[in-house]
């Protein structure tokens, strides 16, 4: 009983004491930071940045007239996305999901930070009209923030190589694409879909080569395509991996 006493009376005391010690201290280290107390509490540690991973970027490019009359590209900040493109003659258009490898992601995140694309109103047509060759938009979405660029011609450095990047990343898909239909169903067209990678890979034409090489070794043992094209695919890994 004693000892049940001595405990009522010791515990109230001795979170009496603590409290204040734990009042004291917080009162120190809000003088010691410049905040007024009753602004809240004060935080212990500095708040992690949030990253914005609902941004979406696109590109669209028209020409009617054009084989390919219409591609739009999607993606996230992860770098995943879809293409969609419309050939002359096809009413139904095509669509295929990608992935950006991490230096592409890079080099197209960094051009989207040199344009300052939300916060600008800069005009990237440039005086010169070539309607011709088709119209491009690039477009960037961030929560209720949207933006849409159209131009055929610009002066403007990034917005150049911005659909530059993306033209690559569209015939690389495309790319795919036609050699998976012609594994599949016309592979009498597979040595020439080689010589066309080659030709664009020499040209700088393929957004990274190097994701093609899981397909290539694939293909160079692939006994339902033709015997040039499988040693072509093996040609194209060396001069990748150069």
């Amino acid at each position: 009983m004693k000892k049940s006493l001595i405990l009522k009376q010791v515990l109230p005391a001795a979170f009496i004491v603590l409290s204040a010690a734990i009042f004291t201290y917080a009162q120190d280290g809000a003088a010691k930071q410049n905040v007024r107390p009753d602004h809240g509490p004060v935080p212990t540690a500095p708040a992690t940045p949030v990253v914005d991973r609902d941004t979406k970027y696109s590109y669209e490019f028209t020409q009617p007239k054009f084989f390919i009359k219409h591609i739009l590209l999607e993606h996230g900040t992860d770098g995943k996305g879809s293409i969609s493109f419309e050939r002359m003659n096809e009413d139904v258009p095509v669509v295929e999901s990608f992935e950006l490898s991490p230096a592409v992601l890079t080099k197209i995140s960094s051009l989207w930070i040199a344009l300052d694309f939300l916060n600008s109103q800069t005009d990237y047509q440039a005086s010169q009209n070539f309607a011709h060759l088709g119209t491009m938009r690039i477009g960037m979405q961030q929560g209720e923030r949207k933006r849409v660029a159209e131009f055929n011609w610009t002066h403007n450095d990034s917005a150049e190589a911005l659909v530059n990047e993306y033209r690559k990343v569209t015939e690389q898909v495309m790319l795919v694409f036609d050699i998976s239909v012609a594994r599949e169903n016309q592979p009498l067209n597979a040595p020439k879909l080689m010589e066309v990678m080659e030709s664009l890979i020499k040209r700088n034409g393929l957004s990274d080569p190097k994701q093609l090489l899981p397909l290539l070794r694939d293909m160079s043992t692939d006994e339902h395509i033709p015997l040039m094209a499988r040693n072509h695919a093996l040609r194209i890994i060396k001069q990748i991996q150069k």
